[in-house]
């Protein structure tokens, strides 16, 4: 049944580029780019980004500024700041290569069990199981187990894995195998959603013999979405033209840190402590002007759009140091709510 599995995965999803020209570096980029971003996203800036950091030590040596400008995207902009940690760690303490053992690469910051395995299995085509997601659900259908989703089924899993009792061939290919396994669950064996009747491993899936699919894993521990708890106006003032605005870059601490952002202030919040921005005491009707909708993390943000001169932006009292930019260039890094902004003038 296997081999139908990887026959499937290798003709459907083979082109992949992070498939192809494989090394452990090429896996790291790959595998932090495609946590919490879609397949079809990280097609769209994996070649180049690595055209701007063809290897380690260039990652390693690049600036935040650099590293924020080529991963502008993809979004989740921590991630990318861990990648440099793990790109720096690893040329500073390990000679530029990959540690080759599970319990070295998780001592490195930025590197948990989950890329540590990716590494091991994909990287390396070595026994492992990189079980996220997709992995935890196809295989507790495949097995018919019974665990709730969380630490508890993936703990299972990775045990069943060293007795050998869920992928017995041993002989197979580990990186062909997580690759696979992958992709059925990103594809197939949806979390809310299956396709059993084109699914390669239906003759074995004891979740699929039940007629029960959707029904495993069971629900467990997974986090509830955060809800919506705050309503937030902000002002974004526009100075100049999107070819050369008034701009400054947001701080460490703040939302989006390293990235620019338009001058902005708070109109209205129902939040006391919110200290992102300054208050806006100039006297302003802001009924007439152009808005955008945007949200992050707690927060629903309604953005009021107000342009303005140079000469005009003088008289205003900001509290950060702005400088002019061009904000049509790629290279801008400016923030999705000021470009979604621009957008609206």
């Amino acid at each position: 049944m296997w081999s139908q599995l990887l026959t499937w995965s290798g003709r459907e999803f083979g082109h992949l580029p992070w498939r192809k020209n494989r090394t452990l570096y090429r896996t790291l980029v790959s595998e932090i780019m495609l946590q919490q971003t879609t397949v079809s996203t990280v097609l769209q800036h994996y070649e180049r980004f690595l055209v701007r950091f063809p290897d380690l030590q260039s990652l390693a040596k690049a600036s935040e500024e650099e590293l924020l400008v080529a991963w502008k995207g993809l979004g989740y902009y921590r991630r990318a700041k861990n990648l440099k940690k793990i790109a720096e760690t690893i040329a500073r303490d390990w000679d530029g290569k990959f540690p080759e053992q599970g319990v070295d690469l998780q001592m490195i910051s930025g590197i948990g069990p989950y890329t540590s395995n990716a590494l091991i299995a994909i990287g390396m085509d070595r026994p492992a199981l990189a079980v996220d997601a997709n992995l935890e659900r196809v295989l507790a259908r495949l097995h018919g187990l019974k665990t709730a989703k969380g630490p508890r089924l993936q703990k299972q899993i990775l045990q069943l894995f060293l007795e050998n009792k869920i992928v017995p061939e041993r002989h197979m290919s580990f990186r062909a195998l997580n690759e696979a396994l992958m992709d059925l669950g990103r594809t197939i064996c949806q979390a809310n959603r299956v396709a059993c009747e084109i699914c390669p491993m239906k003759k074995s899936c004891i979740a699929h013999k039940q007629g029960k699919a959707l029904a495993y894993p069971a629900g467990g521990d997974t986090p509830a979405k955060k809800a919506i708890e705050h309503e937030l106006s902000l002002l974004r003032v526009i100075v100049g033209k999107p070819e050369r605005l008034q701009a400054y870059q947001k701080e460490k601490g703040e939302w989006l840190e390293g990235q620019w952002e338009l001058p902005t202030f708070v109109i209205e919040t129902d939040d006391e402590k919110f200290k992102q921005y300054p208050a806006l005491t100039k006297k302003i009707d802001v009924s007439e002007l152009p808005t955008v909708k945007t949200g992050i993390t707690k927060y629903s943000i309604v953005n009021y759009i107000l342009k303005l001169s140079a000469e005009e932006w003088k008289t205003w009292k900001f509290t950060r140091e702005t400088t002019w930019r061009d904000g049509t260039s790629a290279e801008s890094n400016l923030s999705t709510a000021s470009q979604k902004c621009l957008k609206k003038i």
